[in-house]
């Protein structure tokens, strides 16, 4: 490539990222609640077109800015396929009437008395089933949380519960690293 990575300063490297920033805060402060809703995908373009308006300022060519994009891309593109596997599984399952059914059938089963600790072993099982905590999160979770609602646990706690797979997979994936 034509350029070295220790061109650009340190202040000039962050200018892009602080303007996605401050545009993103900007978005918030407007829409609030349905910053969702609002302008971010024309935020994050303007972004990388000011970063690529630093690059030219630069001298660095279209075509290495292209190459580096393509490499980065592909060093996240695994996990950006999982992701987009588990989005369309559980708007699969919303549509197909998965979720709704594990929620009415969640209700008949759970009591509040024993919903915590239930979330967290129903979590466990269906991520050793499928291999995806991510997936476990995206489905069944949502029924969880849902029927949590309903039941009067608190949201946030029976997210925590949710969550609380992730956590014992990481400190699993963390042991079996500290013992190789």
């Amino acid at each position: 490539m034509a350029f070295k990575s220790n061109q650009l300063s340190l202040g000039l490297a962050l200018f892009p990222i602080l303007i996605l920033i401050i545009l993103l805060s900007y978005n918030v402060l407007i829409y609030g609640d349905d910053a969702l809703s609002g302008s971010n995908q024309f935020i994050l373009l303007l972004g990388g077109a000011i970063a690529a308006l630093v690059g030219f300022k630069e001298k660095i060519s279209f075509k290495d800015m292209l190459n580096k994009v393509s490499e980065n891309l592909q060093s996240v593109t695994g996990a950006l396929l999982i992701l987009l596997f588990v989005g369309a599984l559980a708007g699969t399952w919303l549509i197909s009437g998965i979720i709704p059914a594990m929620i009415y059938y969640g209700l008949q089963i759970l009591h509040p008395s024993i919903f915590l600790p239930a979330c967290i072993i129903i979590c466990a099982i269906i991520s050793l089933a499928t291999g995806s905590s991510w997936t476990t999160s995206a489905t069944v979770g949502i029924a969880l949380i849902g029927i949590a609602k309903v039941l009067g646990v608190s949201e946030g706690m029976a997210a925590g519960a949710v969550i609380s797979e992730h956590i014992l997979e990481i400190n699993y994936h963390l042991f079996l690293t500290l013992r190789i």
